[in-house]
């Protein structure tokens, strides 16, 4: 068993939208992995985390990374491209979750190295299924690098 298999998957939910932040973590109750999320508002918040500075000092890397695009401070693109040009960040698989679809935003998350880009659909149970497909592939099939 791997070294995330024998613990919990830490997710880390990059996203400022209440409402959006209360579906994720239903969704992933409903869950068969044992998975620990935190949650940060904006991209500002979510840099100070990932690089462990006041007050994330202790907090342990994320395994997994669900990006939203739309936040405060600094959208998700520039949180994107500091995880990614960040040696010590640049491993942690990026899944951008968002409400765009517009095919600017999913080329440009590409090109700055987002591992999967998925669509949130407005609809409960849709949304629920896209959150269960993520979990089954990045927690399940996928073999995460471990961020510590």
């Amino acid at each position: 068993m791997s070294e995330t298999k024998a613990r919990p998957i830490r997710i880390l939910l990059v996203e400022d939208d209440p409402g959006d932040v209360r579906l994720t973590i239903e969704a992933f109750k409903k869950s068969r992995f044992n998975s620990l999320m935190s949650v940060v508002n904006d991209g500002a918040e979510a840099l100070r985390y990932l690089r462990r500075e006041r007050p994330y000092a202790t907090a342990p890397l994320p395994d997994l990374i669900l990006l939203d695009l739309n936040l405060p401070r600094l959208n998700g693109h520039e949180v994107l491209k500091e995880i990614k040009d960040d040696s010590r960040l640049k491993h942690i698989p990026v899944v951008v979750l968002s409400g765009s679809n517009s095919g600017e935003d999913i080329r440009r998350a590409y090109d700055t190295h987002a591992n999967c880009y998925v669509t949130k659909p407005a609809d409960w149970e849709l949304y629920s299924s896209a959150i269960g497909t993520i979990e089954d592939f990045w927690l399940d099939f996928v073999q995460l690098p471990g961020a510590d």
